[in-house]
């Protein structure tokens, strides 16, 4: 069982205390929280003299409120191993790099605990996957949204986990990604710094904040201009930094969404229909064993399809 302590600050004060629960830790939903709620799991202490009080969902918080909330141990299902083909882009010993296809998960979760890019690595590498990300994600040191195709690295051992995990950590590595967006960008290249976040009023959406918030994250994008079109832009982006939807929701705020993102784009043309033109298209790292390498992940048909109609 795990156990998060809250100690309530000023700016949250009267707040609900299911809503300040769920913002406060984006992996459980408001929804579980009024559950684990309703099953008395939710506590307001006293430093004083440890008793405990079990809460309501429509508390509201006080000034000087400490609480606990506990969270029992999930029951996984087994992680079956499916005969997925993979685009490999490259592997060794050591670690494995795919092209993942536009509509495939990373992991399982609720939800979709089948023909995950998992599925298909305990297929394709049985049991030589790395361990410290667990059994739901064995292999898995970053990820690509579902809708978001191209370059991953899945490492097969935990030294190169470790390895990886440390340029991921440190900046060390650079990604680069190519964007279709709706509109045409007047700067050439641009450099945004911001601030991003669970969104509020959506948990399953992030936000961009102009200044600092503690649930948002600083995030730093990098973007040139490749091709201007009549009414759409090319782009490689360059994240510094790597937030959840970062580079979807930085366009959104740069209000030059991209393609067919049904999340942060309400623009529908004639490509929207062919899904979300945002490709990871190459990655730079150090290899565990030292070398330096670049590898690049061709565009999918579609993508490719729909720039030399646009050109």
């Amino acid at each position: 069982m795990k156990r998060y302590v809250f100690n309530v600050k000023t700016d949250d004060i009267d707040e609900r205390v299911d809503t300040y629960i769920s913002r406060q830790v984006n992996e459980i939903s408001r929804t579980y929280v009024q559950k684990l709620i309703r099953e008395k799991r939710l506590f307001l202490t006293n430093p004083e003299d440890d008793d405990e009080i079990t809460l309501k969902q429509s508390y509201r918080l006080k000034k000087g409120d400490s609480l606990v909330l506990e969270v029992p141990n999930a029951i996984l299902p087994p992680i079956k191993a499916e005969n997925i083909p993979l685009d490999i882009l490259y592997e060794d010993e050591h670690i494995l790099v795919v092209n993942k296809p536009k509509g495939m998960v990373v992991h399982p979760a609720p939800g979709n605990w089948n023909k995950t890019l998992v599925n298909a690595l305990l297929y394709h590498c049985r049991d030589n996957l790395s361990g410290i990300n667990g059994v739901l994600r064995p292999g898995i040191v970053h990820r690509l949204d579902r809708d978001t195709t191209g370059v991953i690295i899945v490492c097969k051992n935990d030294f190169a986990h470790q390895e990886i995990a440390k340029q991921f950590a440190e900046r060390t590595l650079e990604k680069n990604y190519l964007a279709l967006l709706h509109g045409r960008l007047h700067n050439i290249a641009g450099y945004v710094n911001c601030y991003v976040g669970r969104n509020l009023k959506n948990r399953k959406k992030m936000a961009v904040y102009e200044v600092p918030h503690y649930y948002a994250r600083l995030a730093t994008t990098d973007y040139k201009v490749i091709q201007c079109y009549k009414k759409h832009t090319l782009i490689k982006c360059t994240p510094v930094t790597g937030r959840t939807h970062q580079i979807r929701v930085v366009m959104e705020y740069l209000k030059q969404p991209i393609v067919g993102d049904t999340v942060y784009s309400k623009i529908k043309d004639k490509y929207s229909e062919y899904g979300q033109f945002l490709h990871a298209s190459s990655i730079t790292f150090t290899h565990p064993t030292g070398e330096v390498m670049t590898i690049e992940a061709p565009l999918p048909d579609y993508f490719e399809n729909v720039l030399k109609e646009l050109r």
